[in-house]
């Protein structure tokens, strides 16, 4: 890895910033990279390149969400015919790795990991959420209804069962293990307003599959 300038001003600057990078990578959300100055970002750039901060990218409580999610994301996956390491990612990074989870008015846990609206064909219970909107490229936030589910099965059951459904998610069906045609597909089939949404999910799934050899 390359990079420009020397002496200790230097070292002491990029050392500055390889702790900025480490800290976003354990407790910032994938693709957040606002978070970030400009230099930080080009410098995590860089060392990802050269995998030298993909230990710090699956922190332990991160591994734990991981394995517990496993076998439900290897019953959708294998349903959508897909890899699990993609439909895991997709969970950690709707749900910021379980971190940010939908909550009922009770203050209950909806299982909600997919972020998935309840529209006016959900009969099911309900969670509503402040949540970020783009329209027209800006961020709008506003208060909007989720599904709740008994437990982290029906959670996982349901999100299966509306991508092998809707004919809009035909594109990400069945593409095994490439992650980018998965994200193109889900957002050609409107998933998600970000318009980098497609990027954060297949560079989270790199992440993972990085830190898993």
């Amino acid at each position: 890895m390359d990079l420009p300038g020397g002496g200790a001003g230097f070292a002491e600057q990029f050392s500055g910033l390889r702790r900025e990078v480490e800290r976003f990578i354990a407790n910032g959300e994938p693709g957040a990279a606002a978070q970030l100055t400009p230099e930080a970002w080009r410098l995590k750039q860089q060392l990802q390149a050269a995998g030298r901060v993909d230990a710090a990218a699956v922190s332990p409580d991160r591994q734990a969400f991981l394995e517990e999610m496993r076998p439900y994301a290897q019953a959708a996956a294998a349903r959508l015919g897909v890899t699990p390491d993609i439909v895991l990612a997709q969970a950690a990074l709707e749900s910021g790795w379980g971190r940010k989870p939908l909550t009922l008015a009770n203050g209950g846990n909806s299982h909600n990991l997919f972020g998935i609206k309840a529209d006016s064909r959900w009969r099911g219970g309900v969670a509503a959420a402040l949540t970020t909107e783009f329209a027209d490229g800006q961020k709008q936030s506003r208060v909007e209804s989720f599904r709740a589910y008994p437990d982290y099965q029906a959670a996982f059951d349901d999100y299966a069962r509306l991508l092998a459904s809707n004919p809009r998610y035909r594109a990400a069906l069945g593409v095994g293990g490439d992650a980018q045609a998965f994200a193109r597909g889900l957002a050609s089939g409107g998933y998600a307003s970000d318009p980098g949404y497609a990027g954060k999910l297949a560079d989270l799934v790199g992440q993972l599959r990085r830190t898993a050899r």
